[in-house]
């Protein structure tokens, strides 16, 4: 079944020729008429995919956990930013805000809450989901129209729906990967003439195989800048959350989630929601090239673990009947397990912020 998005790139490509993966990846999420995100809630059971602060409070509770020490670290400054962006249904700073109000209410009276949404869809969501929290908040359509001062700010799963750009090894070098059109009048893969600056491969690049695929996210990485930026100028630390890698290399990580199930990329443009994996090494280096420190980076699990996910749960599953507390369990496990394909390990956390400043769980500077 080819989707009105499909049949619009097809007929792109006909007029003007084969587009780059970072075009597709920006009409497939972004197109006014048709984008996945223009169109439909993906989140949730009813949605595409189930984002970690959907899976339990717990999560967003140990976020909240985490901004208040950083914000105690910082020395407890009075003008203070509390902000999301990309907030979804706004699960994860309505759990945020109840730990910060619970374990540093003078933080929470004198902060001003900020989320950074642009689809009027979802700020309505949103602000049911806060409830007595709502009257609070400021919503912006850009990062740089929060109000200046200090910064706590959290960022769950940003990252990956920024477009990428790829490139695929020849046997004239990398070549821009690009979406055109096969025989049969379907899209497809196909390498074009533009090539990429050497310095900014991995350092084993020649020896990689024809057919090798290097992804690069130039739009990642100004996001990135901005915030660092803006938190260097008026002080504050950043978290980042999102599924990748530590270090960059190669590989293809361009993937299409639809009903909860992987979907082939070319297939349901429109209709299923486009990622990659985030490359944290090069976001790290974004953040550090407009002023700021890095905290540190670990595994999901050990993040959460490290803040004392399994002591709230024991908490919150107190006096409770048993298929709650293995309710409660399961989700920890989901949250912070390791191994093949569980968030624990396949999502990273990377702290950043204006001072360098040594904040728990991340290993401290040697």
């Amino acid at each position: 079944m080819t989707t009105p998005l499909a049949r619009k790139i097809k007929a792109l490509i006909r007029t003007n020729g084969p587009i780059s993966v970072t075009d597709y990846f920006a009409l497939c999420l972004a197109d006014p008429a048709y984008g996945y995100y223009r169109t439909r809630d993906p989140f949730g059971e009813a949605g595409d995919f189930i984002t970690a602060p959907e899976v339990s409070q717990l999560f967003g509770e140990m976020l909240g956990v985490f901004l208040v020490h950083a914000w105690q670290r910082h020395g407890a400054p009075e003008t203070v930013r509390i902000a999301e962006i990309g907030p979804g249904r706004g699960t994860m700073m309505a759990d945020m805000l109840r730990v910060v109000s619970r374990i540093a209410p003078e933080l929470y009276e004198s902060a001003t809450i900020h989320l950074v949404e642009t689809s009027p869809k979802l700020r309505t969501v949103q602000c049911e989901t806060l409830g007595t929290h709502a009257a609070r908040v400021a919503w912006h359509d850009s990062f740089e129209e929060l109000p200046e001062g200090f910064v706590l700010l959290a960022a769950n799963e940003l990252f990956d729906a920024i477009p990428i750009r790829q490139f695929i090894k020849t046997a004239s070098g990398f070549r821009e990967r690009m979406v055109g059109l096969d025989a049969e009048d379907e899209l497809t893969f196909a390498a074009g003439v533009a090539g990429i600056d050497p310095a900014l491969l991995p350092e084993h690049h020649r020896t990689a195989e024809n057919g090798t695929i290097f992804e690069i996210a130039p739009a990642r990485e100004a996001v990135m800048a901005t915030i660092g930026e803006r938190i260097a100028r008026c002080g504050g630390t950043a978290l980042v959350i999102d599924y990748g890698h530590f270090v960059t290399g190669f590989g293809d990580t361009l993937q299409a989630v639809l009903k909860h199930d992987f979907d082939p990329p070319l297939a349901h443009p429109g209709e299923a929601d486009l990622t990659s994996h985030v490359d944290f090494e090069r976001l790290a280096g974004a953040a550090v090239g407009a002023g700021l420190h890095v905290h540190g980076m670990l595994h999901q699990g050990d993040f959460l673990v490290g803040l004392g996910i399994g002591e709230r749960a024991s908490a919150l599953g107190r006096n409770r009947d048993e298929a709650t507390q293995q309710s409660i369990l399961a989700d920890v496990d989901r949250l912070a397990g390791s191994g093949a394909g569980k968030m624990g390990d396949l999502f990273k956390v990377l702290a950043v912020g204006s001072a360098p400043l040594a904040l728990f769980p991340f290993r401290q500077p040697d």
